[in-house]
């Protein structure tokens, strides 16, 4: 899949919301209701934008390869960029990846629920379709209350960034809407995001670690796990 105009099974998805399709997150009762709607719609294959504790994501069932499909044009995101899992317990871990190193797994003992995204090889019994991900997957714990609540209650979420491929990620509810409209059925409303940097995400599948993106957590602080870690390749 190219990052091309959309086909003609998007057009009942233009960029545009309706009041209703918002929830705010400061009023239990729209919470529930929210966290209600946004789990009925994942389940339905459709799309929500839930706050995390870096940016506002949007998020698709990841066992539905139609709706990760969906997830991917509502962006304009080709599939050489597979989409990341969210998960709501670090012991979910193992029902998706294979062969983590025992560093890695130090690391979700103290870096999770935060900011590190660890891709590791995935479990060969998955038959999912996240992208062009070559048998790997990109696995993170999110510390946001409302992001877990719902993940508690849906399972794994594929979660990509909620903004449109080439402007940056939403880190308001606003600008994720401006952006995304009508391609999400519901979108959940927590105030702007508390994080600013994206997470850290590390390559475990090979003999060492090896960093594919520095975000919020440092280098050094993955070299206090395996001081083999490799920087990120920044040219």
């Amino acid at each position: 899949m190219s990052d091309a105009a959309p086909g003609p099974d998007e057009k009942s998805e233009a960029p545009v919301a309706g009041a209703d399709r918002v929830f705010s997150c400061a009023d239990a009762d729209q919470l529930e209701a929210g966290l209600e709607a946004a789990a009925t719609a994942l389940r339905d294959a459709r799309l929500a934008v839930l706050p995390t504790d870096t940016v506002y994501g949007v998020a698709a069932d990841a066992f539905d390869p139609a709706a990760v499909r969906r997830m991917l044009r509502a962006k304009g995101r080709g599939r050489n960029m597979p989409a990341p899992v969210l998960v709501a317990a670090a012991s979910t871990l193992d029902a998706l990846a294979a062969g983590v190193p025992t560093y890695a797994r130090d690391m979700v003992d103290e870096l999770w629920p935060g900011a590190l995204t660890l891709v590791c090889t995935q479990q060969p019994s998955l038959t999912w379709d996240l992208g062009d991900a070559r048998s790997t997957v990109a696995v993170r714990m999110p510390d946001h209350p409302v992001a877990t609540e719902l993940l508690g209650r849906t399972g794994p979420l594929a979660v990509s960034s909620a903004n449109r491929s080439g402007s940056a990620a939403a880190t308001t509810i606003e600008q994720a809407v401006q952006m995304l409209g009508e391609r999400v059925q519901v979108y959940l409303d927590d105030g702007p995001s508390a994080g600013g940097a994206a997470s850290t995400i590390l390559d475990v599948t090979g003999p060492r670690g090896r960093v594919l993106r520095q975000g919020a957590i440092s280098l050094e602080r993955l070299r206090e796990f395996d001081t083999r870690i490799a920087a990120a390749d920044t040219t």
